[in-house]
């Protein structure tokens, strides 16, 4: 019995305990769906969806919705349009706004970004502790900024050594021995 109910539960969706769906038109009505329940990551995956086409007012529309639902994710997306002015004017402010929301809700590659952009405008005090923030996160980017930035002297030995030993603490703590097999 116990054996039969684990074969369902592999078959089915671990949210909705549907089956998965078998056609791109089902997928999209079960998006369509978690979308309407105001599921920040169907917004968000929706978005990339019209990213992808070419749809870049439609995917404004879906990670505009995601990130006032706090998707960092989204946000992050949202950065990288005003950035690239793909579908909206290119917007300094915004895309830092979008940027630093992603940062503070935990996204890695905000936070590079971030301190990618203060090195580009000389804020390198700044740079360094968003640096060193993604690296123990993680990053590997940037850690090799801090590294970068340890070799040109912004960052002291001891800041560089205790980023390396979260950097690597991180990265341990991800490996799992299913990831290694």
């Amino acid at each position: 019995r116990q054996c039969e109910e684990n074969l369902y539960l592999q078959q089915t969706c671990l949210f909705c305990r549907q089956p998965p769906p078998k056609t791109d038109e089902q997928m999209d009505r079960n998006i369509m769906k978690r979308i309407a329940a105001n599921d920040p990551v169907a917004m968000r995956q929706r978005g990339s969806k019209h990213y992808r086409e070419g749809n870049y007012d439609g995917a404004f529309e879906y990670w505009s919705k995601a990130a006032q639902l706090d998707d960092a994710m989204a946000h992050f997306d949202l950065s990288l349009l005003y950035e690239k002015g793909e579908g909206v004017e290119e917007d300094e402010k915004k895309r830092t706004y979008h940027l630093e929301e992603a940062a503070i809700a935990g996204h890695p590659d905000a936070r590079c970004n971030l301190g990618c952009h203060e090195v580009i405008d000389e804020r390198f005090d700044r740079a360094v502790k968003h640096l060193i923030i993604a690296a123990n996160l993680g990053h590997d980017a940037s850690i090799q900024e801090v590294k970068d930035l340890y070799a040109k002297r912004f960052v002291c030995k001891e800041d560089f050594a205790a980023a390396l030993r979260a950097h690597h603490a991180a990265m341990d703590a991800m490996k799992s021995p299913q990831r290694e097999a």
